[in-house]
């Protein structure tokens, strides 16, 4: 089945995507789940025959039996793949956080490797130049501020202003699609790391977000007329329900880049990467539990564990461990537990560690921030509002309240965006 955002009215896509989940039920009366790729196969690449065809892809671009998405077309008679495009980290996943990628010839398909994230984050004419469709086949975190949702912004914007249509491969939001949650996006600190106005966990998939970005006014940053011309389609995942964890899908995890190699990793993305940005914590970097392992330096664990236990966050517990980091070392720390998924607020935990910082810092770190620091800083965490709280008040700051207000942002965003969820 073909899913053309273009010409199919929302409430056919609705239908046929109910239909098919309900057929992909096995006598055993267990869902299958389904990739996006995996059902484009089982549907014998139909969308894409007769189309030169690009491809946006990462290292967790893979099917259900773990076959990469770029073999998967390039050894199919069905498909004609002449390009491959890679986003952040590279298209193998080698390549390091903020490191310019280079264009390059694949060694495995021969194909030209066109980077978006070198000296071009938006493809370029010439980049797509004889393309019929560019497929999109990206594992994101459910994060805001993980770039491979932005690569997709400016790729379906450059595909739609070009003529070229946008096929994307869609996949599990690995935190679930009920988690909201945190600031909005203000306006002006819009960038790479923040192409969308949204909560910083967003709770949909990148098929819907795609879907959203095509067809709402002012989500992508291209002329009405070429966003309601181009054309988007959307391969969807069979099997997949809103309230599903991803052990849940029965799925394998594959690292999405090199400090999200597991599933510990993907929950700790969203509740210390903030925290950790500015200020003396550390959040495990180096060591096998990546932004889930905290060190503060003059701080003992037991005095960090002490003081985060204060805050008595839901869903959170603490462990104090010792883990090896890359050189060598043994290292004393504060392991997070998610010890009930259900109650946990994936962003609370960085605003009290922001707010710890400024309290045991001093002078705090945050009004001595240079301004290229402090514009990074916000352009990750989306809030002037809480700059400036933070800035006057520092380690007396009390985020609740600014949680209280973020968690009815979260909910106005979700009804927003409820036309364009698909599952």
């Amino acid at each position: 089945m073909k899913l053309n955002i273009k010409s199919a009215p929302f409430c056919l896509i609705q239908f046929s995507l109910s239909f098919l989940c309900f057929g992909a039920l096995g006598l055993t009366g267990k869902p299958s789940i389904q990739l996006g790729v995996d059902y484009l196969e089982e549907t014998g690449f139909e969308i894409l025959k007769g189309k030169r065809c690009g491809l946006l892809t990462h290292p967790a671009g893979k099917n259900g039996r773990g076959q990469s998405t770029v073999g998967v077309l390039f050894r199919s008679r069905e498909v004609n793949l002449v390009s491959l495009f890679g986003p952040e980290h590279g298209i193998y996943g080698d390549e390091k956080a903020s490191v310019p990628v280079d264009d390059k010839i694949d060694v495995r398909t021969g194909l030209p490797v066109y980077s978006l994230y070198g000296k071009f984050r938006k493809p370029t004419s010439k980049m797509l130049a004889g393309l019929d469709c560019l497929v999109i086949d990206l594992q994101d975190v459910g994060v805001r501020c993980y770039t491979y949702v932005s690569c997709m912004r400016y790729v379906m914007e450059a595909c739609f202003e070009s003529g070229v249509e946008v096929v994307v491969l869609d996949r599990p939001n690995p935190l679930g699609g009920r988690k909201v949650a945190g600031p909005p996006m203000d306006e002006k600190w819009m960038s790479y790391v923040g192409a969308f106005r949204m909560p910083f966990v967003h709770g949909m998939t990148i098929g819907e977000i795609a879907l959203w970005s095509k067809k709402s006014e002012g989500v992508l940053k291209t002329s009405t007329a070429f966003r309601k011309k181009g054309k988007l389609s959307i391969v969807p995942m069979i099997g997949w329900k809103r309230n599903m964890t991803w052990p849940e899908t029965g799925l394998v995890w594959h690292p999405t880049s090199p400090n999200i190699p597991t599933l510990d990793s993907v929950a700790g993305y969203p509740m210390t990467g903030l925290g950790a940005q500015m200020g003396r914590f550390k959040h495990g970097i180096g060591t096998k539990h990546p932004f889930r392992f905290l060190t503060y330096e003059g701080k003992s664990p037991e005095e960090v564990k002490g003081a985060l236990e204060s805050f008595r966050l839901p869903g959170l517990s603490y462990q104090i461990k010792t883990l090896r980091n890359s050189s060598g070392k043994d290292v004393r720390g504060v392991y997070l537990v998610v010890s009930d998924w259900r109650a946990w607020k994936p962003t609370s935990l960085p605003f009290y560690m922001m707010k710890l910082s400024a309290l045991w810092q001093s002078p705090s770190p945050f009004p001595q921030a240079k301004d290229s620091q402090a514009g990074l800083f916000n352009k990750h965490v989306g809030s002037s509002w809480w700059w400036e709280e933070l800035l006057s008040k520092g380690g007396k700051i009390d985020p609740a309240p600014f949680l209280v207000e973020w968690e009815k942002d979260a909910s106005s965003f979700r009804s927003r965006v409820s036309p364009y969820l698909l599952y």
